[in-house]
């Protein structure tokens, strides 16, 4: 019992603090510039690693490395405490299953930022982090939607996007998982 709460604290900090790595990527990647009050939290929350990892890897590319790295050190932190206490630590298995956990951490916001959009546009399209979220899946969503044309005016892109993600997590999960043990 104890194992399972000292677990899913591990998992909510690391979870948290991932994702706040991962968006902070992603947004740098597609050039989008979040509001003030999100920017203010996630590099208050992040400022921490990312700058001392900086260091040690600057931008290349137009690429905030340090935050992809930042979140796959958290990942390797959530999964070598999982290894340790179930006693099973190789530090084949720690890396592998740490990059099987990032592939399903990205996947997983990706398929997140694209249910965020579809509900925006029911409910309301012109919230404020509407523009935010439609600009962080418009390079997944653009080749989708040369692709599939609007049917009856709607469009059908974001069910061909959730269904590619899953394929991706089925993937990838069945690649990365043999090579962890």
């Amino acid at each position: 019992m104890l194992y399972s709460i000292f677990g899913l604290i591990v998992d909510t900090v690391t979870g948290i603090l991932g994702a706040l790595f991962l968006v902070r990527f992603w947004m740098q990647a597609v050039r989008v510039r979040p509001p003030m009050a999100f920017a203010h939290f996630m590099f208050q929350a992040t400022d921490w690693l990312v700058k001392p990892l900086r260091r040690l890897l600057p931008g290349v590319g137009g690429y905030d490395w340090a935050s992809l790295i930042g979140a796959f050190l958290m990942i390797m932190v959530s999964v070598a405490l999982d290894l340790l206490i179930a006693a099973s630590v190789t530090p084949q298995a720690l890396i592998v299953l740490s990059l099987l956990r990032l592939v399903q951490w990205m996947l997983y916001g990706l398929m997140g930022l694209l249910l965020i959009e579809v509900i925006f546009s029911w409910v309301n399209p012109h919230a404020p982090l509407a523009p935010l979220v439609r600009a962080m899946n418009e390079p997944m969503m653009r080749p989708l939607r040369r692709v599939i044309p609007l049917m009856g005016g709607i469009d059908l892109s974001p069910i061909v996007a959730f269904l590619l993600l899953r394929i991706g997590l089925s993937v990838s999960s069945a690649l990365l998982l043999p090579l962890a043990f």
